[in-house]
């Protein structure tokens, strides 16, 4: 039920993931009375799945401890607990974030070893191949060891992402020098750069770095990644609106467009937000993907093409015995992990 164009969006996306996807089968939480109609209209996903009815929901406009307080039957609770229970592998929702990250933390609890969830998610570079930065807003301040934590996690997903066996690490500050950057920027970097654990990494990076393709992982806290992320889609856009105006300025310039037109249609799919929809939230006991909010059917579907990649690469898996090396202790704690997949078939929560 989450998102500007819910459910339909959901639906439809999940439509698009049946077909390429075979193995999946979906629960969707929210109101019967809306989403049984489109569902019957989706020959995609007949026989593939279930409805969990509720008719409470999150809005956008709910703070998270409201959410908490008051959203314990909401459909993104549900999808939450079920995640929890195992009676799913991962749930992709396109609701509110903030809510969606505290009740996840709430009941899916943390890694073992990791203090603070971060938002992590893939961005197109100028190189051949795409970048993962994290964190992109799950927590506004950090502090050294959250860095440290959240370059661990970055390595291991960007392994499972972007196939790279021994990604390049970089951490995001106002300049490449030691001597610039707040204190804790500059405690992280000590300890990225002391690492035992085989990290590969190269060092502070500037914002203009960010999509040169010089790194696989950017590491950030929560706000100044959140900013630099916004600040991305902005200059995007706005580069996409000079261009349109350019070329419709004249007839020569329309003509020029036709001409050129192969040429725009490659750089809108290498640019397309929609194929870089769904930010995992590293760091919990569970696979959680949040799509952006006014994501369409084929940005959702990216999402949950994200979730079932997580998902079969046992990202969660790594991330644990990574951790392990670095705090032996946290890891000896038990926690209860939800079921692997069943082989050949994977569960997703929409």
């Amino acid at each position: 039920m989450g998102g500007d164009k819910a459910p339909g969006i959901v639906i439809r996306g999940a439509g698009i993931a049946a077909r390429k996807f075979p193995e999946i089968r979906f629960l969707f939480f929210g109101d019967e009375t809306k989403i049984a109609p489109m569902l019957e209209r989706t020959r995609r996903l007949k026989d593939r799945y279930d409805i969990i009815h509720t008719d409470q929901f999150v809005s956008a406009h709910d703070k998270p401890s409201q959410a908490l307080r008051q959203g314990k039957r909401s459909s993104m609770r549900l999808a939450i607990e079920a995640v929890a229970e195992g009676r799913a592998q991962g749930i992709v929702s396109a609701g509110n974030t903030g809510a969606l990250m505290a009740m996840a933390k709430l009941v899916l609890k943390t890694l073992p070893g990791v203090t603070r969830p971060a938002i992590a998610g893939p961005l197109p570079t100028m190189g051949k191949n795409d970048i993962i930065m994290l964190d992109l807003g799950a927590d506004v301040s950090s502090d050294p060891e959250g860095l440290y934590q959240f370059a661990i996690m970055g390595d291991a997903y960007a392994r499972m992402a972007l196939d790279i066996r021994k990604p390049r690490i970089g951490l995001l500050n106002i300049g490449s020098e030691d001597v610039k950057g707040h204190e804790y920027l500059k405690g992280a970097h000590q300890l990225l750069r002391n690492n035992n654990l085989g990290l590969n990494y190269i060092g502070f990076i500037e914002g203009d770095d960010i999509q040169r393709g010089e790194v696989d992982v950017v590491v950030a806290d929560g706000f100044t990644g959140n900013i630099a992320l916004k600040s991305i889609e902005g200059a995007v856009r706005f580069f996409a609106h000079q261009l349109k105006r350019a070329f419709k300025g004249s007839w020569m310039g329309r003509v020029s467009m036709l001409l050129a037109r192969p040429a725009f249609f490659r750089l809108k799919k290498r640019v397309d937000p929609r194929r870089y929809n769904g930010a995992m939230f590293l760091g919990l006991n569970g696979i959680c993907v949040k799509s952006h909010g006014g994501a369409d059917s084929y940005a959702f579907y990216h999402a949950i093409r994200e979730a079932r990649g997580l998902i079969l690469s046992r990202t969660n898996e790594r991330i644990i015995s990574e951790m392990a090396l670095l705090s032996p202790k946290e890891h000896n704690k038990t926690i209860s992990q939800p079921p692997s997949p069943p082989s050949g078939t994977t569960e997703a929560v929409g």
